[in-house]
């Protein structure tokens, strides 16, 4: 079965982005991984799957190689789309929250292709013996120092994995500086990098605005989110698109997403957080229109 998203994105949206040269040039991929294994995480529907097998990660990596890609971290993407560099044939590739699979299954895939990659962990699943939870083996620190030596690069994914716009500020910068500093203390190597847990609040103007001051109050450089689309100059810094991959991805959708075929998903992402973001405000001001006529 081909999700509808897929089926669109190679036969519809990746033919029109090429007949209107939609620039490569200017726009970086960041692919989004969670766990390289063949347990089903998410939903059964394809858009909602976060896991990608072994044998498809390979099947991906390879065609990133042979296609000439070259993986950047996320520091050289600011960097070079801020420098109007060309980027062509620049991809940055990242896993979030830190499943022990990064190191036994995607690893050596990635060594043998020659890529890096970028590591977000929830710190407080990430232990001196490796940590089970909901059934999901979570990599020890070991692992971490171990990957790090291998090239790969760790990023903040809080210290929980909560839902921030749910938080105080306080929380909050707690969430961003404990996880930064425990990770510097483990590694003893800078944190430049943080990713977003859960959907990003894009339609929420004001948190957006608050979360990206605490950022670079807490020293991070840049970032990344469940935004969909690629990579351009005007992207946020601390709230980068990505694209989200799972076993679905055979080549050809890895093709078009590549070139901006499933850039359009983002129309649909946005419009859903929308339409939530309103109801939920009106469903409050509905409970505080109910409080206060119960008031004498």
């Amino acid at each position: 079965m081909l999700g509808l998203d897929r089926f669109l994105t190679l036969y519809l949206c990746s033919p029109v982005a090429q007949l209107m040269g939609w620039s490569n040039r200017a726009c970086v991929p960041i692919l989004m991984y969670h766990s390289i294994s063949s347990n089903l995480f998410g939903l059964s529907h394809p858009y909602s799957q976060i896991n990608t097998t072994p044998e498809m990660f390979s099947t991906q990596m390879r065609w990133l190689r042979h296609a000439g890609y070259r993986s950047v971290d996320l520091s050289e993407l600011v960097d070079g789309l801020s420098d109007v560099d060309d980027m062509t044939k620049k991809v940055a590739i990242t896993f979030d929250d830190g499943y022990r699979d990064v190191l036994t299954d995607a690893l050596p895939i990635l060594k043998q292709c020659g890529f890096r990659a970028t590591i977000f962990l929830a710190t407080d699943r990430i232990r001196e013996t490796s940590m089970r939870f909901e059934g999901v083996d979570y990599l020890t620190w070991q692992d971490v120092r171990e990957l790090h030596k291998e090239g790969m690069t760790f990023g903040s994914h809080t210290v929980t994995h909560p839902d921030l716009r749910s938080m105080e500020p306080e929380q909050i910068d707690y969430e961003l500086g404990y996880s930064k500093e425990v990770i510097e203390q483990k590694l003893g190597a800078c944190v430049d990098s943080f990713s977003y847990p859960f959907p990003f609040p894009e339609e929420d103007r004001d948190f957006a605005r608050f979360l990206g001051d605490t950022l670079q109050n807490q020293g991070f450089r840049n970032g990344v989110s469940n935004i969909i689309g690629r990579a351009h100059r005007d992207s946020h810094p601390y709230f980068l698109p990505r694209l989200g991959m799972n076993s679905w991805d055979t080549p050809a959708v890895l093709k078009a997403k590549l070139l901006g075929g499933y850039d359009w998903m983002h129309v649909p992402q946005l419009a859903r957080k929308f339409i939530f973001h309103n109801v939920t405000l009106m469903e409050r001001y509905a409970r505080l229109g109910s409080t206060d006529a119960g008031r004498p």
